[in-house]
């Protein structure tokens, strides 16, 4: 079966998870694409999604090649399949809290300091260039995706192998750009023009599915950690 092959689940994997957490939520590069798409054009928003895609994927390849053996050993593993449910809990805990539209992954004044330092030494001219500082200057788009590299390992979402960790990288590549290229032509075609309070209604949604999806999860993990104690 197709689902159950490793390659195939990993990549399914990763271009679910970026679809659905790092793209839905309206953050900078959402705003970003809104903003500029809709003066400077299709390709421009276009180009400031795949730079900002980029940075993900780098991110994401950090996280599963750099810490995959701490994630998936003995006690570790165990630990990590209950914290990294609660990490997801605390996340949509934030999308749901919040009273405008950003990013809840951003560390707050420190991560807006390096963003502004980055801005300025790199002076990003072109679309492509302008993602990639804006999510390269967010680490805590770092931080999240060695959570979410946890979670995903430790429930062996993603197998913990070469190919399949390469093929979770591109299906973050793809899920992000999918998000990113639908999010472009519907602004480049006049439909972009949303206001603020819809987009935190938005947000918020997306701290429903995460709490909802945490807590189950979270529910499933604590049930069967009792039933391997009881037995």
């Amino acid at each position: 079966m197709l689902l159950s092959h490793p390659i195939f689940a990993s990549g399914l994997a990763g271009y679910v998870c970026a679809l659905v957490i790092s793209c839905v939520p309206f953050g900078p590069i959402n705003l970003t694409i809104l903003n500029e798409g809709s003066r400077r054009g299709l390709r421009w928003a276009v180009l400031i999604g795949l730079g900002a895609s980029s940075m993900e994927c780098v991110y994401c390849a950090f996280s599963f090649t750099g810490l995959s053996s701490f994630f998936t050993g003995g006690r570790v593993k165990t630990l990590m399949e209950v914290f990294s449910c609660a990490f997801i809990v605390f996340l949509g805990l934030k999308f749901l809290l919040a009273k405008a539209v950003k990013l809840p992954t951003k560390l707050g004044a420190a991560s807006e300091r390096l963003e502004a330092r980055l801005e300025q030494r790199l002076h990003p001219h072109s679309g492509y260039m302008t993602g990639l500082v804006r999510v390269m200057g967010n680490l805590g788009v770092l931080i999240f995706w060695i959570f979410l590299a946890a979670y995903l390992l430790s429930h062996e979402w993603v197998y913990d192998s070469l190919p399949a960790k390469a093929a979770c990288v591109a299906g973050v590549a793809l899920g992000t750009n999918t998000w990113f290229c639908a999010l472009s032509l519907a602004v480049s075609r006049g439909y972009g023009r949303l206001s603020e309070a819809s987009l935190v209604r938005m947000q918020h949604l997306s701290g429903v599915v995460l709490i909802t999806f945490g807590l189950a999860q979270l529910a499933w993990e604590l049930a069967g950690f009792k039933f391997t104690v009881l037995h």
